[in-house]
């Protein structure tokens, strides 16, 4: 029993925790009636915003304000789109929850090994999944303030189209990044469900046989519409999971003695020590910082959501954007800590793989999850190969259907090659969000927001010039933190 507190008393702290800091982020936010004057986005030229556009939308914030600018609301597009607050929440839960969350128990296995370490990584979560949902709401807020459609029309907007390709090509990489651990993580399934069946497919050939029969010819997709639907299934599959996880923990199955313990591999099996709380203020604790920062990306999307949400006020937005990040936190903390909780210091970097392929409740979990993957892994893909020509700046026009294939080809088998060499999932996420996930979370919002400010010239607020230097500690703060978490990802190579 003495073994169970600090996973109950770790639950218990981080709903606190999540509570102030989500109640925190509302009141930073101007929450007006939705009836009240707005300004419509609609008189904007389409062609591109003005430094007297970005003026015009001055009070699209969301930090302070007094109450006669607060009053206003300012919307995306003719009112913003067409998808409801409902449906939003479900789909942005969706965008940010995916892959990440399942090599979390590695990202705290990397500076302790004790069941309390859970506690400071349960805080480090909620933390930075607050600030990260702040700079997605100020990129919304971004949009309505300037016209921009996209991450990239954003920088246009505000610091200059000379420099876009510089986020531009930061969500291409990211992009490929996603796709590689997705092909990562389906080579590491479907190779444990091959031998939960009885036979032995190494994860090399598991991961071509899968690319060549599956995934290519979901990827040569031209619409891809009709695969929408079976994402659903992602945060369903991730929901068992937690839930699977959870049973495993309590149940002892994988503990000295349990039933399953002597079916997983010696290195894979339970390593508890006396590394715990205190461990977190070892530099080993920016492997889950720099993770968390890939596992909460999603902000490239950003504007595309805030375009779409029907009603789209900044209050609607932020409302949207805080209950979302506030429900993939919790999915985050109750995975992160029942996997490590349950195997320690061995978490491995798809905590999936710790568990035995005879283990009849997880496999069930593999197969959501391989189920999900293989079905949004061409959302994904197309996001990476339309981001590739763009920056190659190929006109719509002339991106001919053997085009498109051709490039498939090529991103298919790059991505195929890099994750056959590399099997360990938290380098990826790590090296990727210490460098990508922190520039498109934490810096390039700060130096666009500043931007947007500094054109506003005397018309921008105090309330403004304030946040600038909020956002700007923000992205000074993704800087350090990127810098050591690089040389950390690199050093455990």
């Amino acid at each position: 029993m003495v073994s169970l507190l600090p996973t109950h008393f770790t639950v218990a702290i981080i709903m606190k925790f999540t509570s102030a800091l989500v109640l925190l982020l509302s009141i930073s936010a101007p929450i007006t009636d939705a009836r009240r004057a707005t300004n419509s986005l609609a008189s904007i030229p389409r062609g591109g915003a003005t430094k007297q556009s970005v003026a015009f939308h001055k009070d699209a914030r969301v930090w302070g304000g007094d109450a006669s600018s607060t009053a206003k609301e300012v919307r995306g597009g003719d009112g913003g789109g067409t998808s409801t607050m409902t449906s939003h929440l479900f789909n942005m839960v969706k965008a940010i929850v995916g892959v990440g969350v399942l090599s979390l128990p590695a990202g705290i296995a990397a500076f302790g090994d004790a069941p309390s370490a859970s506690i400071p990584a349960a805080i480090l979560i909620a933390s930075i999944g607050s600030i990260a949902a702040y700079n997605f709401s100020l990129l919304g807020r971004l949009c309505a303030m300037t016209g921009a459609t996209s991450y990239k029309s954003a920088w246009e907007e505000t610091v200059g189209a000379s420099t876009a390709w510089i986020p531009g090509s930061s969500c291409v990489i990211k992009t490929f990044f996603a796709v590689l651990a997705y092909s990562m993580v389906l080579g590491d399934t479907f190779s444990a469900l091959f031998e939960t069946f009885g036979f032995n497919v190494s994860r090399e050939k598991a991961l071509i046989g899968l690319t060549v029969t599956v995934l290519m010819p979901l990827c040569k997709l031209k619409d891809l519409s009709s695969l929408a639907p079976f994402s659903l299934v992602g945060i369903a599959g991730m929901l068992y999971t937690a839930l699977a996880m959870a049973v495993r923990f309590f149940d002892g199955s994988y503990a000295e003695g349990g039933k399953l313990a002597a079916d997983v591999a010696e290195s894979l099996r339970p390593a508890l020590g006396t590394k715990g709380a205190s461990a977190v203020f070892s530099s080993n604790a920016f492997i889950l910082i720099c993770m968390l920062s890939t596992a909460y990306m999603a902000h490239f999307n950003a504007p595309k959501f805030y375009l779409e949400l029907e009603n789209n006020t900044i209050a609607r937005w932020n409302t949207c954007v805080a209950t979302s990040f506030s429900i993939s936190i919790l999915f985050f903390i109750g995975i992160a800590a029942m996997g490590f909780s349950t195997f320690g210091g061995a978490s491995n970097g798809l905590i999936l793989n710790n568990y035995s392929t005879k283990d009849s409740l997880m496999g069930f979990s593999r197969v959501a999850v391989a189920f999900a993957l293989v079905f949004t892994y061409p959302l994904a893909f197309v996001g990476c190969r339309d981001g590739t020509l763009e920056m190659m700046q190929v006109p719509k026009e002339e991106r001919t259907d053997a085009k498109l294939n051709n490039l498939t080809y090529i991103i298919l088998a790059s991505v195929t090659a890099v994750a056959m060499k590399i099997t360990d999932l938290s380098f990826i996420m790590s090296f990727g969000g210490a460098t990508l996930g922190n520039a498109l979370i934490y810096v390039y919002p700060a130096i666009m927001f500043r931007s947007a400010v500094k054109n506003l010239g005397d018309d921008a607020t105090a309330a403004q010039k304030l946040e600038v230097k909020l956002a700007m500690a923000f992205a000074a703060l993704g800087i350090g933190m990127g810098a050591i978490g690089t040389k950390m990802a690199l050093g455990k190579l």
